[in-house]
């Protein structure tokens, strides 16, 4: 038999509803979590050779790193349990009652997927110009004039930073002859 008390009522779900956007830091906290135990697993099954062993070894800061988000993510987790609030900035000028701009969102994510599907066949000096001519296109800017040349100019400069300042070797595409 039922009573009244087992019925759930609309009280109910608000209350559990305003519990979960009081305390919604606690995502954040799940989100650190998640990122630490991925850090430390993949830190914990490495394979290191013996003889590349020193005092210092290939494991020690990935260790690091996932032991402190795990310990970063507990004491965010406790503070936000004890009525901890993250604060605003005072030169914030985010209108919270407003909707999200998710034109632009999905613009950004069209974008990046797309240089990320373009940067093999196409090369990075291309995919990046591509990119950051998009995301300035997302984010507003409508000079057509400056843009493509800001673009491709900042693109240059990251391919040829990375790829022969760094070290770090970037798929050149049909441009590889010609850089």
């Amino acid at each position: 038999m039922t009573t009244q008390t087992d019925i759930p009522t609309a009280e109910t779900g608000g209350e559990r509803r305003s519990w979960l956007r009081e305390h919604s830091e606690l995502g954040v906290c799940a989100l650190l979590l998640a990122l630490g135990v991925l850090v430390l697993t993949d830190a914990l099954t490495m394979d290191v050779d013996i003889a590349q062993r020193g005092p210092v070894g290939p494991k020690t800061v990935p260790v690091v790193v996932g032991t402190g988000l795990l310990v970063i993510a507990a004491l965010l987790a406790l503070d936000v349990l004890r009525g901890g609030r993250g604060q605003a900035e005072g030169g914030e000028d985010v209108d919270l009652s407003e909707p999200a701009d998710w034109r632009t969102v999905l613009l950004l994510a069209g974008v990046f997927l797309g240089a990320a599907v373009l940067i093999e066949p196409l090369g990075f000096p291309i995919a990046g110009a591509l990119l950051f001519w998009g995301a300035a296109f997302a984010l507003g800017s409508r000079r057509i004039d400056r843009d493509p040349l800001i673009a491709a100019g900042l693109s240059l400069v990251t391919y040829t930073v990375f790829n022969n300042l760094l070290g770090v070797p970037l798929p050149g595409g049909p441009l590889m002859g010609v850089l």
